[in-house]
């Protein structure tokens, strides 16, 4: 199927897509041509980067060597902030009407259910706190999306093979079914997952922890009437010694993912005649026993823990499974890559600008090696606990696990993985630290917190949908009356760049008062992907100044 025949009547079968190869004038120039941004890879971290850059109207070009989206469901679990940051890229609708939407997660210990949890219980939030959704749909919608920007340069079966760092360039050379080309690049991202070609091109690495254990993934296409919900089983007598886990998928399929052990073998666990009495083991012991499935889809991966030491090197900054790893469990790692480029796109397009140094790279790199090093430390205790390495821990494991059904502070103990929450920036080289008292969650370094917002009276919309449409800085102002003013009068003579939104303390917006702590004249200041970087109950010009600049790393 041709990308560029598909029917916007029938559905598209993203699985099957095929993208055209168009061979480019830059193929044909005497010199190499020079591009602000080359991003290298399309999966949903290289086109959520490349979306975002040509949104700030930074042309990008977007390499990626093969001519079809992801095949089967890899990564499934997209968290509420992928979706917030997917609304601001112009898809976020279409992926959380898509996906299936849950909250409840139920753990089991053999065959009784010890205890369930839920991950969003508070209201007043626009997405959820996860939809499972193929990762096949998540990409074919963001390319989509970015076929509409005429900044965005897609180039399908383009290959880098050679990278080669200059002082002010990247200087690529890229194979095609044409031949090879050469192209230069103001600043290259490397999104091109765990096996990165240009990793190994400027000679650097992932380092980390690789566990001993296998898991098969299954991919089941089965009609049942059940809730969505996430199911982890702990050594259920349908699969001895192991540990299971089911999650609901659109298009009535069902992900499964078995541990195996680290003798099994990859190749023969993948044949279907294994499969399936898995599968039916396990359906058996599940209120779908007599449902009828098909095996559509299934991979046996091994848990790893990785990243690279830096994620800048020069002219080249690296993304997602490119600069760093996890093991599955807890949804971090698609989640994590969606939020280095929410964190990379806004520091490019400002050095471009001229806003800012390179400096502000630096500030990605330090920020998401830190995000990374928080994911890993998660990853890796989920992993321990799920697959203990010796009898002690084991021991330990299923007491945790015994106690976990009558006692509460058991479950705290319990790790099926830790499920993604975006990572609060403590530390940060462009936070403004607190000079007055605040309460709360949204210190300097968080991410903005979502809640209903009624703009000048009209209909009910969302706090996060105001924010940064333009793509600037924007400043939360509280309250009317005489410290409002006082505040809003500040930002004007501030001079500085922001957007400002006003939000009145009302019974309108009450949990945008309560979630930041809001008094009247309380004034936020965000950066560009919705990060506090400042905060104050009157702020001055001054503040606001020195504040906005050290956000632009430029103190």
């Amino acid at each position: 199927m041709n990308a560029t025949a598909a029917s916007a009547a029938a559905p598209i079968d993203y699985q099957n897509l095929r993208y055209d190869y168009r061979h480019h004038p830059d193929q044909d120039a005497a010199t190499p041509a020079r591009h602000p941004v080359v991003v290298v890879g399309a999966g949903p971290v290289g086109l959520a980067l490349a979306i975002d850059l040509a949104q700030r109207q930074v042309p990008v070009v977007l390499l990626d060597n093969d001519n079809k989206l992801s095949t089967g469901s890899r990564a499934i679990c997209f968290a509420k902030r992928s979706l917030e940051i997917f609304d601001r890229l112009g898809c976020g609708e279409r992926m959380a009407a898509k996906g299936v939407s849950w909250k409840l997660g139920r753990v089991f210990l053999q065959d009784a259910q010890i205890y369930e949890f839920d991950l969003l219980p508070e209201e007043g939030h626009q997405r959820p706190a996860f939809v499972n959704l193929q990762q096949y749909y998540v990409e074919g919608y963001l390319a989509e999306r970015a076929a509409e920007l005429p900044l965005l340069d897609i180039r399908w079966s383009h290959t880098v093979v050679g990278a080669e760092q200059h002082e002010d360039h990247a200087l690529l050379t890229v194979e095609t079914p044409d031949g090879s080309y050469r192209l230069q690049a103001d600043w290259l991202a490397a999104c091109d997952g765990s096996r990165s070609t240009v990793r190994q091109l400027i000679g650097q690495e992932s380092k980390g922890r690789i566990f001993k254990d296998r898991f098969l993934i299954a991919d089941v296409k089965m009609k049942v009437d059940f809730p969505a919900e996430r199911w982890f089983w702990f050594d259920p007598h349908f699969h001895r010694h192991q540990s299971v886990l089911l999650h609901m998928q659109p298009d009535n399929v069902w992900r499964i993912d078995f541990q195996l052990g680290w003798e099994a073998d990859p190749e023969a666990e993948k044949k279907p005649e294994n499969i399936i009495p898995r599968v039916k083991a396990l359906l058996a012991a599940s209120p779908f026993k007599d449902a009828e499935f098909e095996l559509e889809w299934a991979s046996v991966y091994t848990f790893a823990c990785l990243r690279m030491e830096a994620f800048r090197h020069g002219r080249v900054l690296f993304a997602g499974d490119s600069a760093h790893g996890v093991s599955p469990f807890g949804a971090r790692g698609a989640n994590s890559g969606v939020q280095d480029a929410d964190n990379l796109a806004w520091k490019l397009a400002a050095v471009l600008r001229g806003e800012a140094s390179q400096a502000l790279l630096d500030s990605y790199a330090r920020e998401r090696e830190y995000a990374a090093d928080e994911n890993i430390r998660n990853s890796t205790r989920a992993t321990d606990f799920i697959t203990p390495k010796s009898e002690l821990s084991r021991l330990f494991r299923d007491a945790v696990l015994q106690l976990a059904s009558r006692h509460p502070f058991a479950r705290t103990l319990v790790n099926s993985g830790r499920l993604s929450v975006p990572a609060t920036l403590h530390g940060s080289m462009l936070n403004t630290p607190d000079s007055e008292d605040f309460e709360g969650r949204m210190v300097p370094g968080a991410v903005a917190a979502d809640a209903p917002f009624a703009a000048s009276g009209r209909q009910r919309n969302w706090l996060l949908r105001s924010l940064g449409a333009d793509g600037r800085f924007a400043a939360l102002v509280f309250g009317d009356g005489a410290a409002a003013e006082a505040s809003l009068r500040a930002l004007a003579e501030a001079e500085a760049p922001v957007s400002v939104v006003r939000i009145p303390l009302d019974d309108a917006h009450a949990l945008a008062a309560q979630r930041y702590d809001a008094r009247p004249g309380t004034t936020y200041l965000l950066r560009p992907d919705q990060h506090v970087c400042a905060r104050w109950r009157s702020p001055t010009a001054a503040a606001i100044r020195t504040a906005h600049a050290r956000a632009l790393g430029k103190t």
